[in-house]
């Protein structure tokens, strides 16, 4: 018993040495693990909501389930352009264009692919200064703005979702 014990101690060992490494880019870090659970869940809303719905608004004054999708990824473009120096991108422009469910779930995957260059930035680089949205901003600073944008939509979409009596993807569990 007390050899299978040792064993397993020995064998375990490597294992906690493994988890007590310094991260690498801790406050990137962050903000991506931040920001993947936030796009996990707009993806799976996006793709949850049956395309009726897409035009649902619970007031005229709001933006439709499909227009905060679309503006979402649109305004992720242009968060993740000035983080990575890249021409800026029109916010509107996916609001403007995409307009079925297969169009706007296409367009919010590609901002998060997208997106993902940007959130690979090292810790470094994240204290650059950039220009976004006409103020100034680390990259750093942008990709937690990102973060918190795409939450508060996803906030928005969590109510569409409990009006039409429906389960938002962060009450269903699972990732």
């Amino acid at each position: 018993m007390r050899r299978s014990l040792m064993i397993l101690i020995a064998a375990a060992m490597p294992l906690g040495a493994q988890q007590q490494q310094a991260i690498t880019n801790p406050a990137v870090s962050a903000a991506k693990s931040n920001w993947m659970e936030v796009e996990n869940y707009l993806v799976r809303s996006a793709e949850q909501m049956p395309e009726s719905l897409y035009a649902f608004k619970p007031t005229p004054e709001v933006r439709s389930f499909g227009q905060i999708l679309a503006h979402v990824a649109g305004s992720q473009f242009t968060y993740c352009s000035s983080i990575l120096g890249e021409p800026a991108r029109d916010e509107s422009s996916v609001e403007n264009t995409a307009k079925t469910k297969a169009d706007i779930v296409k367009a919010l995957k590609a901002s998060n692919d997208y997106c993902a260059r940007a959130y690979a930035i090292a810790d470094a680089d994240g204290n650059a200064t950039i220009n976004l949205f006409g103020q100034s901003s680390t990259k750093l600073g942008a990709l937690i703005n990102n973060v918190g944008h795409d939450m508060e939509h996803y906030g928005n979409l969590v109510t569409y979702f409990r009006i039409k009596g429906m389960t938002p993807p962060s009450s269903q569990g699972g990732m």
